[in-house]
């Protein structure tokens, strides 16, 4: 069997292992990922987004199934040029990843169809429309782009500025410079809580889901700083997080499945992962935005859990028959923590050599997931996003964070990474806050 992996981050790798352990794998990806290179059978390097070329590749080399990791070429129809050219895609097609690429139809698919998960929002072109909205939601909000933005595009307030001045200065630059590539912004009450993901195999009727993580976006330890794509994240043994119980949990599977639903009665098949990203709140998981492809880092948290045949899962997404298979997880912890460049976040230093002893982050029991690097005459260079994360897995969330951290240090260069992933102290905090909501 030839599964073919488009992409070349940490995402794409951790997704390309899990191929392997099945079949023969094929890449295209945009610059030299070493991990990737290692599993592949054979790879090519082109421009991700060129569906056209992709598919005549694809085509030359007999490919049975293709997976496509990264949103980009999900929004320009990438799936939809390999589908034509009578290849089996895994993944969503161009109008199916409008519930990511369009956080506006996001919204609004969920109000159509009755979906009790939104907060009270409005999308605006007009800029004193949308200040006097956030008046009205006494500028406790969130304000954010419609389109794509790599994971960065979302600011909070009071989070994210010294004033309300700030936040009306964020909603102009949205309208004005197109941010996300649209003259619209969506501003969100903001919700209070916890942030989780919860990921899921779809065929369009059926849903698969894999374990909950919890992701950090904030640049540095105590949360904060500028948002990034992901610093890292961490799972739970039991399926569970330590602030979510397994009601909440169901419940949060139940929305994915209301909005594969809504999908469906729009005439759009869903098919491929599905991630929900949640608020859980005191009311219960609320949707802060539905990505349309497995979580970067979230995958690294589950695939290397996932004891079912991956190939055939993605087969039986493409043929609509999730509902006769089983997605089994070893029931084991995780933490993963992402080494990026200084400066990552603000100004990142690119093209810094990084050297990686593979064997060694592999006898403290880690794994290694190479993600936005390049490899050139046999040296390893950062680029501007994250340059590689480093996994643990045990029993417990403690020992996996522990063995994350004793993994990275077999990584030298200009990088940086926060400490406090997976820690006790963080995660008390967390446990805490929910408590706090809860007797309100």
């Amino acid at each position: 069997m030839k599964v073919m992996v488009i992409g070349h981050g940490a995402r794409e790798h951790v997704m390309c292992e899990a191929v392997t352990k099945s079949a023969e794998l094929y890449t295209v990806m945009k610059s030299l990922n070493p991990g990737i290179v290692q599993l592949s059978k054979e790879y090519s390097l082109m421009n991700e987004s060129e569906g056209k070329e992709i598919a005549r590749w694809a085509k030359s080399k007999g490919i049975d199934l293709a997976l496509i990791g990264p949103e980009g070429p999900e929004a320009d129809g990438v799936g939809d040029e390999l589908e034509a050219g009578g290849i089996k895609v895994a993944s969503p097609t161009q109008e199916a990843a409008k519930i990511e690429t369009s956080k506006e139809f996001m919204r609004e698919l969920l109000d159509h169809h009755n979906i009790n998960a939104n907060p009270k929002f409005g999308v605006f072109e007009s800029e004193n429309e949308a200040k006097r909205f956030v008046k009205e939601l006494n500028c406790r909000v969130a304000i954010k782009p419609i389109g794509l933005t790599g994971g960065k595009g979302v600011s909070v307030y009071p989070e994210h500025f010294d004033s309300v001045g700030g936040a009306m200065e964020r909603v102009s630059e949205i309208i004005n410079e197109k941010v996300g590539g649209y003259s619209k912004v969506l501003i969100e009450e903001k919700m209070e809580g916890e942030e989780f993901t919860l990921q899921a195999f779809c065929d369009g009727k059926s849903l698969l889901p894999t374990p909950p993580v919890q992701d950090h976006k904030r640049l540095l330890e105590g949360d904060c700083g500028v948002n990034t794509g992901g610093m890292g994240s961490y799972s739970q043994a039991d399926g569970l997080l330590p602030f979510l119980n397994r009601a909440e949990r169901e419940k949060s599977v139940e929305i994915l499945q209301q909005v594969v639903d809504g999908l469906s009665k729009e005439g759009i098949r869903y098919k491929g992962a599905i991630y929900g990203q949640f608020m859980l709140t005191a009311e219960g998981p609320k949707v802060t935005e539905i990505n349309a492809r497995w979580g970067d880092p979230e995958s690294m948290n589950v695939l290397p859990l996932l004891k079912s045949d991956f190939v055939e899962l993605c087969f039986g997404i493409v043929e609509g028959r999730l509902s006769q298979k089983k997605a089994e997880f070893e029931p084991m912890a995780t933490v993963c923590k992402y080494l990026v460049p200084q400066g990552y976040g603000i100004k990142p230093q690119a093209n810094e050599e990084i050297t990686v002893e593979e064997d060694k982050v592999k006898a403290e029991g880690a794994r290694l997931y190479y993600a936005a690097v390049n490899r050139k005459n046999g040296k390893i260079f950062t680029t501007s996003s994250r340059s590689l994360a480093v996994l643990g897995l045990a029993k417990g969330i403690e020992e996996a964070e522990e063995i994350a951290e004793r993994g990275s240090k077999w990584v030298k260069g200009k990088l940086f990474m926060r400490h406090d992933i997976g820690k006790r102290g963080l995660i008390e905090k967390r446990i805490n806050h929910m408590l706090a909501l809860r007797k309100k």
